[in-house]
C-alpha cells in the first residue's frame, strides 16, 4: 500500500513557473514508476511525465518536453514536477500515480491565466 499526497498547485500567469510535490509513503519498492497525470476540466486524464524509482529515468509527453522536469532529491520519498514556461493549456488538476496500481493522490489544481 502506497499513499500519495500532491501539493504546490496554484494560479500563475502564462510564462510563469510552479513546482508540484508528490510525497509518497508506505511500502515503496524500487521497481515502481511514479507518474504525473493531469486532467483539464471536461477532458480526459493524460500522462505528463514519469520517473523510475530505481534509476531516476524520466519520460515526458511531447506537450511538456523541455518545459517540465521530474526530479527526486537524494533519498527522499518526494517527487517533484518543476513546470516552467506555463501555458493556459497546462491548466488542470495534476495527480501523481504509481504505474500499474490503483494508488492515486488527491490532485492539486494548476491554473494558468492572465
Amino acid at each position: 500500500q502506497v499513499q500519495l499526497v500532491e501539493s504546490g498547485g496554484g494560479s500563475v500567469q502564462p510564462g510563469g513557473s510552479l513546482r508540484l510535490s508528490c510525497e509518497a509513503s508506505g511500502n515503496i519498492y524500487s521497481a515502481y514508476v511514479l507518474e504525473w497525470y493531469r486532467q483539464p476540466t471536461g477532458k480526459q486524464r493524460e500522462l505528463v511525465a514519469s520517473m523510475s524509482w530505481s534509476d531516476g529515468l524520466t519520460v515526458y509527453a511531447n506537450s511538456v518536453k523541455g518545459r517540465f522536469t521530474v526530479s527526486r532529491e537524494g533519498g527522499e520519498n518526494t517527487v517533484y514536477l518543476q513546470m516552467n514556461s506555463l501555458k493556459p493549456e497546462d491548466s488542470a488538476v495534476y495527480y501523481c500515480h504509481v504505474r500499474n496500481s490503483g494508488w492515486w493522490g488527491q490532485g492539486t489544481l494548476v491554473t494558468v491565466s492572465v
